[in-house]
């Protein structure tokens, strides 16, 4: 599988193009953003650096910034050793880090969540945040409703650097894919991502990004 390395500039570049040519800002309009660590930690700071470049206050208010972590591919040579024989069988994705809606300020019910990672590969991580965000929204929503509060509708919303035009493992709700809440700053072949944050040589890797030609 051929290698594509994308430099910082490029990123901050598709970044800053995709949030105005998908309207987040006018349409979603998120007001929390969660990422998921570590490839989510980077473009989200991106996308909603300490002086808010490319998403605006919603309501005149910053927007809240919440982080969760995912295992999937920690150990996965290990993982294939250990199920060579079983075809069937695929490594399970592991809560390192999650919310805890106790001592959520802001709180999360009612708001516009965006849920930031890198790329979207075989989508499991991305489907298990959906999912598990979603369960917990409703439990915390349900408490609500039995003390006699009003709830109101929170929606969720994900964003990638990347969409691999692949087959999905898992997928993700229809209110995201048909509702104009997945933003994905560029789609691509299934081909190997090299991300800057990976790089131990940060300027042979932009030359290496420039020189390809892919951005």
């Amino acid at each position: 599988m051929s290698k594509i390395h994308v430099s910082y500039n490029q990123i901050h570049s598709m970044i800053k193009e995709s949030v105005d040519s998908m309207r987040l800002n006018e349409d979603f309009q998120p007001d929390i953003m969660v990422a998921i660590g570590g490839g989510g930690f980077i473009p989200e700071l991106f996308v909603s650096p300490p002086k808010r470049t490319f998403l605006k206050k919603k309501n005149n208010k910053n927007i809240s910034i919440q982080a969760i972590g995912l295992s999937l591919y920690e150990d996965l040579e290990i993982w294939r050793a250990a199920h060579k024989d079983d075809n069937n069988s695929e490594p399970e994705v592991i809560k390192t880090q999650w919310l805890n809606f106790d001592s959520s300020e802001p709180s999360l019910i009612g708001r516009n969540i965006l849920i930031v990672d890198e790329v979207d590969d075989t989508r499991r991580t991305l489907a298990y945040a959906v999912r598990e965000l979603t369960r917990d929204l409703e439990k915390e929503a349900t408490k609500l409703r039995e003390q006699g509060q009003q709830v109101p509708p929170t929606k969720i919303g994900v964003f990638v650097l990347h969409n691999k035009l692949k087959e999905k493992r898992e997928p993700l709700p229809k209110e995201i894919m048909e509702g104009n809440r997945y933003f994905a700053c560029k789609e691509m072949p299934d081909q190997w991502l090299v991300y800057p944050w990976d790089a131990t040589d940060i300027e042979e890797h932009t030359t290496l990004a420039s020189s390809e030609n892919t951005y």
